[in-house]
């Protein structure tokens, strides 16, 4: 059974930084491409940050570049969301997601399995 359980929401400040993690088991992490979602209340699920099978190539919308920063170690099954200066408008439920490797995509349909994500709440 595919697990992927996030962790290191909470709330902060603006201008603070998280790091989530996204640990996965029950699959072959090492040849997954891994992305980042997030979905704020009433507003659709929206590409955060995507990282190819072995961490080399990464991508972000042109709203994320310069403060998020997403990595893995295929060695401990993890993915990583590196969040900075964060804004009150960041403020959602993040979630991981595991795709087939190939091309990454930025679209919720080209990924398999979710967490069940982790709170981010951010204040003014």
């Amino acid at each position: 059974q595919v697990q992927l359980v996030e962790s290191g929401g909470g709330l902060v400040q603006a201008g603070a930084s998280l790091r989530l993690s996204c640990a996965a088991s029950g699959l072959a992490f090492s040849i997954h491409n891994m992305g980042w979602f997030r979905q704020a209340p009433g507003k659709e699920r929206e590409f955060v940050a995507a990282i190819n099978w072995d961490g080399g190539s990464t991508y972000y919308p042109d709203s994320m570049k310069g403060r998020f920063t997403i990595s893995r170690d295929n060695a401990k099954n993890t993915v990583y969301l590196q969040m900075n200066s964060l804004k009150p408008e960041d403020t959602a439920v993040y979630y991981c997601a595991a795709g087939p490797s190939g091309i990454v995509v930025s679209t919720t349909r080209g990924y398999n399995y979710w967490g069940q994500g982790t709170q981010v709440t951010v204040s003014s």
